[in-house]
Parts: structure tokens; sequence; C-alpha cells
């Protein structure tokens, strides 16, 4: 439903442009994350991550043997922002594309390389258990393709994993009481 819905959405966005001339852009991102976002396991999973290592709560790796060698590229919302500024500064020239947009594999993590990284940006280890058995539909890994956008418009991502969780980090350390209740309950 997930993939249908987004589908279904940027067949509808074509077809107001196609039936009423509005200039319109699609963007397929990758894991979208950043300060701001309140992660929750179906979305924003690297806050999540972050934050259940930060306070101290239990994660799981589901799936495909549970080792957590899953893999999704990464895109902080700053780094979309600066995409977006460009695509909207000659909207002409980007007007009907449909474009891939995210970290491609030189910002991809898996979940065990998250928990390392994230170990290391908190200085605390928690527990992650496994789940041996798939989800259905989940996929073991997702890059994003971007060339096609990035000669287009001379656009890459310039935040890297590291620095986009040190960055979740600040923002957990300066709202950590209020988050607690959001983010871990």
């Amino acid at each position: 439903m997930y993939g249908a819905s987004k589908l279904a959405s940027e067949m509808l966005v074509e077809e107001y442009r196609a039936s009423y001339g509005i200039k319109a852009i699609t963007n397929r991102c990758g894991v979208l994350t950043g300060p701001w976002q309140m992660g929750k396991t179906d979305q924003g999973v690297i806050v999540l991550w972050l934050a259940a290592h930060y306070y101290g709560t239990q994660l799981s790796y589901i799936g495909y043997g549970g080792t957590g060698k899953q893999v999704r590229d990464l895109l902080h919302v700053d780094d979309l922002f600066d995409l977006l500024k460009i695509q909207l500064s000659d909207i002409d020239k980007y007007d009907g594309g449909v474009f891939n947009v995210g970290g491609g594999r030189k910002v991809s993590v898996s979940l065990k390389e998250l928990t390392t990284l994230c170990q290391e940006v908190t200085g605390k280890t928690i527990p992650v258990s496994s789940v041996k058995e798939d989800r259905p539909n989940d996929i073991r890994v997702y890059l994003s393709d971007c060339r096609k956008i990035e000669k287009l418009s001379g656009w890459s991502p310039k935040r890297s994993v590291k620095q986009i969780l040190e960055e979740i980090h600040v923002w957990l350390k300066e709202n950590e009481v209020s988050l607690k209740k959001i983010l871990i309950g």
C-alpha cells in the first residue's frame, strides 16, 4: 500500500500538471531524516535508532536472518531543501521531471553500521535483539540512483551519515525531556 499510494500521488500530480498547466516536479526521496523528525518504526527510523541509544531503550534487527544488514540511503532534510531551492529557481528546467533524490551509495548505512555509529555518537550501548523472519514487502537494500538530478542540477547531498547523526544527537540533548515523551513514550 505504501508504494502504491506514492505512485498514485505521482500520477495525480502529473494529471493536474498536464490538464491545468501547473508546473510540478516529483522528487522520489530516500530515507528523509534530520532534527525535528518524530521517529517511529514505520517512518523516521534513523531518529528512532539514535533516540533508542540516547534514552537506553531496546531495538531489534528484523528480517534477513536478524543480522541488521538491511541498507538504506539517507537524505538530510537540509540537503533536500538545497535541491528544492535549485529546482524552484529554474522551475521550467525541471517541470514534469521525476527524480530519484537520496544519499545513494555515498550516504547509506546498514542497521548494523547504524548501531555502531549511534554507539559512537551517544557513547552508549543498548541491547539489540534479532528476529530472523522477514517482514512482508521489506527489501534488503535500497539505494537511490541520483545520476539524473545530479547531472541536470549539479546537486548532491553534502551531509554524511555521521554528520546527520551528530546533528540529531545535539537536537536530542537540547530537547531531552520533551522529546523522550514523544519518541520513547
